[in-house]
């Protein structure tokens, strides 16, 4: 057999290569009853499981995933468990008030614990490592936008954000370019095919009974329909996130959007002093098309951002196979943060797709005329969200009214997405223009570029 030439595309993810796939569950059987059916699992489904079944050991709860546990966004994602309120914090105070949306910051700081502390009790090695996260400015239209947005997260107890200058932040990480920074500390390193292979272990531990490849067909009130049964159940929770579009009648809920990575080989000590990347930080920058990148626990460098961030008709590529382009171009944007990493080898690459509300706010809820649950529009946050998402569905279905029933994501609703072509349009003009105005702004052209307003508008926001 021939050596593989250039690095390896979609296997689902590096994660999941590095770690290997656990040996295959059952499927669904045939036609079952139960207290609680679960609908994917990923970490939304496997933490609601996992609260449910502590808080009540007797309820019956089975989750139903379509290939397997951690298949999707859990285990492709960059790594990130950190405390960012997706579509941020302000945006609850016209709605529930500004000690609402405080609250709201501090349980996203407290699901961050919450994460750590019990991987440490359930034994999960997921190489955990708390180093906060570190964003960074390269252009003055950046570092313009970093002291605007320190200003006003400033505002909100809990964020923790602290500006860093130039010197500052080359000391933690040493990126070509940097002119400043801002961090704060609620953030750890995580491997995700780790963590939730090792979640749904424990779920299986507290009785909970997990179906692979049961594709589910539709969700009605109180059944889930699928290709090897009908379970019913009195409640279900729909935990599907980026794949959320193919179910019936959700196509428009939530864009499914594609992002991608490239990890590198192992790096050398010498690499390695020359970047002096020695904590454990997360790191992402202030461009519009932003990037997201760790240092892994066996000393590579995994980088992401979008590539082709949408597909007409909110198409998926399920493998997590990614186009030549973006592998290209991710590629141009590490060996720009890193010169030092120009020498080290790409080794894999892969895709994966988060559902996108259209307002771009995540939400978690249930609805009790029908029984049916649900949580998503994560937007890139979920490794956190999903946890606070978890605990507050499994009050929710226990029907207890709790301080997690009562934050402001509770029972949100967003509107749905365009129908085709504008789906597609409004999505591909609102990253061409922000492209745009990251080439704008890299010329030094602009501080706040039309394009970049141009995009927020089409965005809504």
């Amino acid at each position: 057999m021939s050596p593989r030439s250039g690095p390896a595309n979609g296997e689902v993810s590096f994660w999941w290569s590095d770690l290997g796939r656990p040996a295959s569950r059952p499927s669904l059987p045939g036609d079952t009853d139960v207290d609680v059916c679960v609908v994917g699992a990923g970490f939304t489904g496997l933490w609601t499981a996992y609260y449910l079944k502590r808080a009540d050991p007797t309820l019956r709860v089975v989750v139903l995933e379509s290939r397997f546990a951690g298949f999707g966004a859990s285990g492709r994602n960059g790594g990130w468990l950190t405390n960012s309120v997706t579509g941020g914090v302000g945006q609850y105070v016209a709605t529930h008030g500004r000690d609402a949306a405080v609250r709201q910051q501090r349980a996203m700081n407290d699901a961050v614990a919450e994460v750590v502390a019990t991987a440490r009790a359930e034994g999960i090695d997921a190489d955990i490592r708390l180093g906060g996260e570190l964003n960074v400015a390269r252009t003055p239209a950046q570092l313009a936008r970093l002291r605007s947005t320190a200003a006003a997260e400033a505002r909100w107890p809990g964020t923790d954000w602290q500006v860093l200058s130039a010197g500052e932040a080359a000391s933690r990480v040493d990126v070509a370019g940097v002119l400043g920074a801002m961090w704060h500390p609620h953030c750890a390193r995580i491997h995700p095919a780790k963590l939730v292979s090792g979640l749904a272990e424990a779920v299986e531990r507290l009785g909970v009974v997990i179906h692979e490849d049961t594709h589910v067909e539709q969700i009605r009130p109180g059944v889930v329909e699928t290709r090897h049964g009908r379970v019913r159940a009195g409640r279900v929770v729909r935990a599907t996130e980026g794949f959320t579009a193919r179910l019936p009648g959700e196509r428009r809920t939530w864009l499914p959007m594609n992002s991608s990575l490239v990890v590198t080989e192992p790096l050398p000590d010498d690499v390695w002093a020359a970047i002096g990347w020695e904590g454990a930080e997360t790191l992402g920058d202030l461009a519009h098309v932003y990037m997201y990148a760790q240092r892994t626990a066996d000393g590579r460098i995994a980088l992401g951002g979008r590539g082709v961030p949408y597909r007409f008709g909110s198409r998926l590529d399920t493998d997590g196979r990614t186009p030549r382009s973006t592998v290209e171009a991710l590629t141009a944007v590490l060996h720009d943060f890193f010169p030092a990493a120009r020498g080290v080898p790409v080794a894999h690459a892969w895709s994966g797709v988060l559902g996108v509300p259209r307002d771009w706010s995540a939400t978690v809820g249930l609805d009790r005329s029908t029984g049916v649950g649900y949580a998503g529009g994560y937007v890139g946050t979920g490794v956190t969200s999903t946890n606070l998402a978890g605990r507050t569905l499994a009050d929710l279905v226990l029907d207890r009214t709790t301080d997690l029933t009562t934050l402001p994501w509770v029972g949100h609703r967003a509107r749905r997405w365009e129908p085709e072509p504008l789906r597609w349009l409004g999505v591909s003009s609102i990253y061409a223009a922000y492209r745009s105005a990251d080439r704008a702004e890299g010329r030094g052209r602009a501080t706040t570029s039309r394009w970049a307003r141009v995009a927020d508008r089409v965005a809504g926001r």
